[in-house]
């Protein structure tokens, strides 16, 4: 089987459920956000969980029946606060810099695209929850990277 398809030749592409979108619609650029912020974690490294976690949100908003549970949201929580602990506390704002606060800044943008989509489509609690605090996971991580 080829790579290419040419079905999205004319600008659009298909979903799960083999409705066709335009690739300039919202749901797409979201799909596209997610994979971009999914594709620099893999570049940092160490994060495949997270990562089979965003493509499984990606599933879900292109119409796959997927589950994902809360727990994914609380093990985030449950890391974050190990790390909170782990480090002094934050008083005032710090210079975002390395590969970490790159990953939060692109999954922030995932997040507000995902945000616009919610308004004409049902979007999960449970994917919004994990999103939002996934940037706050990666801000911890960086924080811990950088000694903040």
């Amino acid at each position: 089987m080829s790579i290419y398809t040419k079905t999205g030749d004319k600008g659009e592409t298909g979903l799960f459920s083999g409705k066709r979108i335009p690739k300039d619609d919202i749901l797409t650029e979201t799909l596209g956000n997610f994979d971009e912020a999914n594709s620099w974690l893999g570049i940092i490294g160490g994060l495949e969980e997270i990562q089979k976690d965003l493509m499984t949100i990606c599933s879900i908003l292109a119409g796959a029946k997927l589950e994902f549970p809360d727990s994914k949201t609380e093990d985030l929580e449950i890391k974050i606060d190990v790390l909170e602990k782990e480090l002094p506390p934050l008083d005032h704002f710090i210079l975002p810099k390395g590969k970490l606060m790159y990953g939060r800044a692109l999954v922030r943008r995932a997040e507000r695209s995902l945000v616009r989509v919610s308004r004409f489509k049902k979007v999960r609690p449970e994917v919004l929850s994990y999103v939002n605090r996934l940037s706050d996971y990666l801000f911890m991580l960086s924080r811990k990277a950088n000694s903040h």
